[in-house]
């Protein structure tokens, strides 16, 4: 799917694949966001889409089924590297790079239900945990030996944060995004 779609065009693909994706239904949040007013047109296909997806003609796939328990193993070693570095140095190191390295070099350990994630999590510090210290270390050396020959490079989100809270808190949205649940009442 191009950025360049219409709200009619977006509704038309979710109508013949049957589902609509999660980066189809940003596109269309992003379209209405950006429009000052829709054309009567664009709000007959927002209704058309919203009977499809009542009657189950359409489904709307959710955003994330599954996690890569991996990811939350190499981040919490980072973590505490990371931050042991930037305690007793002037070195500013990239969490997001290091974890991106050590991550593109094991294995990935996915899972859909909290029991299985939790099988990983037991078989990942059994089996991988010397891996795992041993590419974060890799990785965070590489980081520090790295020339700033990219100054002109963006971080995936627009966000520039430089301090390790801050990318703490930014990868920690993006790989766990419903980590606190609200309080019901």
């Amino acid at each position: 799917m191009t950025a360049t779609m219409t709200i009619g065009e977006i509704v038309e693909q979710a109508m013949r694949n049957g589902y609509l994706t999660p980066t189809m239904e940003a596109e269309v949040g992003r379209i209405c966001d950006n429009a000052s007013e829709l054309a009567v047109e664009e709000y007959q296909s927002l209704d058309r889409l919203m009977g499809a997806l009542l009657t189950g003609q359409v489904v709307a796939v959710p955003r994330k089924q599954f996690i890569n328990v991996m990811e939350e193993l190499v981040l919490t070693e980072a973590i505490t590297r990371v931050s042991k570095i930037e305690a007793t140095s002037n070195h500013t190191l990239d969490l997001g790079d290091i974890a991106a390295y050590a991550l593109n070099r094991l294995p990935p350990l996915y899972a859909t239900t909290e029991e299985g994630a939790n099988y990983q999590r037991q078989r990942a510090r059994q089996e991988l945990l010397d891996l795992i210290i041993q590419q974060v270390e890799t990785a965070i050396s590489r980081n520090l030996d790295q020339p700033d020959f990219y100054p002109d490079r963006h971080a995936l989100e627009s966000d520039h944060q430089k301090d390790l809270l801050g990318q703490v808190s930014s990868l920690l949205q993006a790989y766990a995004p419903d980590y606190e649940q609200p309080v019901k009442s």
